[in-house]
């Protein structure tokens, strides 16, 4: 017996039980889907027996891509456990802010962090602290446990919760729910037509949506195979394609443009790939091209954390012909470019975005108010403002307000800036993004000091270090006596924008 609604991994141990599911790149091992999911059974056990485990509780990860991640989303399932990955490239001080909102009954953390761990005051209250390699013995054993664990999931129940910042800078938790895992794999099935003989590699972080739901929870919907890597490394890659005969990769254009940088590039047969999808940003025509002269199609797309995340794809026979496009909605999406009454504005016109789909998030955790503005019956706003053309291609024209994308990693100027203000040397700041070669954009802050100081540039970079992120740390610093502001008073970042 096994939950047929949300239990894919249980499905599949029955339909293909000797087929591989997973492999683990560095050390060599792989598991077929009946093994994996004897594993997920006694690990689930031993979360009920041995920590209390029950549904609903949060449980808590801080790690880099690795099997036991996979484990314990697994787990998380069958026991009608919440997971909730954290982003691993935070600091201390902003990890604390995060980890009092979900809760979490049982936290897991990779020994490499052990140190960012053991500052996190948040933690305190958590009775139950583990590292992940600890569980790393649970998958010599293969076999049937004495009895499976069945959770009584529903639909609608919440199976993870991932953080992203707002466009204030605040963090909110995107409840994940099984139904919106359930559509937004048969939304990327119908449009990548996905099927059981399908690899790829595991690569983009678990603590983003895109690391599980652009191809993981859509390759295991259908029975596909992945290799788990810790992180993105260009060569290995593809090293990697080449020999496990991989047919469809995932990348931001930072990844894609790093991997056709390297000298293997020219020379890796590349021939088992249907296409690369490329998300969380737009992708440049000359690295399109690129791609397309090695007979690699590009499928770019439009997503967020909130619906999907697999919401638009364009058909790679029009990623030049439709330079900037992100297509048009995937199947079970309805979309309008909204106007300020929240009617749709029509062709040659931009709006706001708004999306109507079993993929929109019941809302964000703890936060009724921010759901209620997010969410107009059923339609969600996703900020950003867009233009659809006569024949039905949507353009994204402006972003969340100020966010810009660096390296594939959402940057919002308002938590920077509020960050610079707890300097006291700081009088007035504002952070835009510029364009980067190697990241498609980075910080540049711009910092009126105040009267008799005089940090420098290397002053406010180390100052941010440590404090936040790596990519959030603005790579140029510019000093002004003033900056402009608008009819209102405030900071005018527009006219920052077009000047530099």
């Amino acid at each position: 017996m096994f939950n047929h609604q949300t239990d894919w991994l249980a499905r599949w141990a029955v339909y293909t039980p000797s087929k591989m599911y997973l492999r683990d790149y560095h050390s060599g091992r792989q598991w077929s889907f009946k093994e994996f999911s004897n594993i997920t059974d006694r690990f689930s056990s031993m979360l009920i027996s041995d920590y209390g485990i029950k549904k609903g509780d949060r449980i808590g990860v801080f790690s880099r891509n690795r099997i036991e991640y996979f484990l314990l989303f697994h787990a998380a399932i069958r026991t009608g456990a919440i997971i909730v990955p954290f982003n691993f490239r935070l600091t201390p001080r902003e990890l604390n802010g995060l980890i009092p909102d979900s809760s979490p009954a049982l936290f897991f953390h990779e020994a490499a962090f052990t140190d960012e761990v053991s500052k996190l005051m948040s933690l305190k209250d958590v009775k139950n602290k583990l590292l992940i390699e600890d569980i790393s013995g649970l998958l010599d054993n293969r076999s049937a446990p004495a009895a499976e664990v069945i959770c009584e999931s529903r639909f609608d129940d919440v199976m993870m919760i991932l953080y992203t910042a707002g466009t204030t800078g605040i963090s909110k938790g995107v409840m994940i729910t099984h139904k919106m895992l359930f559509w937004n794999a048969v939304n990327t099935t119908l449009r990548l037509d996905l099927n059981g003989n399908d690899h790829t590699q595991s690569y983009a972080p678990l603590f983003h949506t895109g690391g599980w739901n652009v191809l993981f929870t859509p390759f295991l919907f259908n029975g596909a195979s992945h290799t788990v890597l810790p992180g993105f490394d260009p060569g290995l890659i593809l090293k990697l394609i080449e020999e496990e005969k991989t047919t469809i990769m995932f990348g931001v254009p930072t990844m894609l443009q790093m991997m056709s940088d390297t000298e293997q590039f020219d020379k890796t047969n590349l021939s088992s790939l249907r296409y690369a999808i490329v998300g969380g940003a737009p992708c440049p025509i000359p690295m399109i091209n690129k791609w397309h002269s090695r007979k690699v199609w590009i499928r770019q797309g439009y997503g967020l954390t909130e619906v999907g995340p697999n919401c638009f794809s364009l058909h790679q026979d029009d990623a030049v012909r439709k330079k900037g496009s992100i297509g048009f909605p995937n199947f079970y999406i309805e979309a309008k470019v909204a106007d300020h009454e929240g009617n749709d504005s029509g062709p040659e016109k931009i709006g706001e975005l708004w999306l109507k789909s079993p993929v929109v998030t019941p809302g964000y955790w703890n936060k009724p108010a921010e759901t209620a503005d997010a969410i107009t019956e059923g339609w969600f706003h996703t900020g950003d403002m867009v233009m659809r053309d006569n024949e039905g291609y949507y353009y994204v024209v402006d972003r969340k307000k100020n966010m810009f994308i660096s390296g594939g990693e959402n940057v919002y100027p308002a938590e920077i800036e509020a960050f610079l203000y707890t300097n006291k040397a700081v009088k007035e700041c504002a952070v835009i993004g510029v364009p980067d070669e190697k990241w498609g954009e980075v910080g540049k802050a711009f910092i009126v000091l105040r009267e008799g100081e005089s940090l420098t540039a290397d002053d406010f970079r180390n100052f941010c270090t440590g404090n936040l992120a790596r990519y959030k740390v603005p790579k140029y610093f510019e000093f002004s006596d003033v900056l402009p502001k608008n009819e209102a008073g405030k900071i005018n970042k527009r006219e920052l924008i077009k000047n530099h």
